[in-house]
């Protein structure tokens, strides 16, 4: 009988810390990962997201190696 007792309150605690800690999967639904909008690069046409890309005018590029390509300036 006592170790029923002694069960029933180590899976009690166990439950308990579960409910008392946010699971992982509302850890990742809370950060501030969004989705972010990607763009191909005008001269190989990678896709990358846009704040990492090198803009030049209306064009995007994943380099400035390949702005340099395709505007000509070598």
């Amino acid at each position: 009988m006592k170790y029923l007792i002694l069960i029933g309150v180590v899976f009690a605690v166990i439950w308990w810390i579960k409910l008392s800690r946010p699971s992982s999967r509302a850890q990742r639904e809370s950060s501030d990962d969004s989705p972010q909008t990607m763009v191909a690069c005008a001269q190989c046409g990678v896709h990358l997201p846009e704040q990492d890309a090198v803009h030049a005018g209306s064009a995007r590029y994943c380099s400035q190696a390949h702005r340099a390509l395709k505007e000509g300036s070598v």
